[in-house]
């Protein structure tokens, strides 16, 4: 919709929402994503997340021996000891 001088109104005007899993509703408190991020994740990429695997398997083996490796190496030593951090909560869910 156009005003009387060919501008577009700020009816038409949308804003656009960020995906689900870069926002809070689409990430799980105690870490990683919820369904709603997973399944919002693989529609913009394509990809195909799953749900973390905590009773075992070697989806648990692989991805525990690959962040146990990241929190050693690539991670200060704050973000290390704290429990709160984004690796520690995923460690945790994954039961590594």
């Amino acid at each position: 919709m156009r005003d009387k001088h060919g501008e577009k109104t700020r009816q038409t005007i949308k804003k656009t929402k960020t995906p689900a899993w870069t926002r809070k509703e689409g990430k799980n408190p105690s870490g990683g994503l919820n369904a709603k991020g997973r399944a919002s994740y693989n529609r913009q990429t394509g990809g195909n997340l799953k749900a973390p695997q905590p009773e075992g398997g070697s989806r648990k083996k692989s991805f525990c021996a690959r962040m146990s490796g990241m929190k050693k190496k690539l991670t200060s030593a704050k973000t290390a000891r704290d429990p709160n951090s984004r690796i520690n909560k995923s460690l945790r869910k994954w039961k590594c």
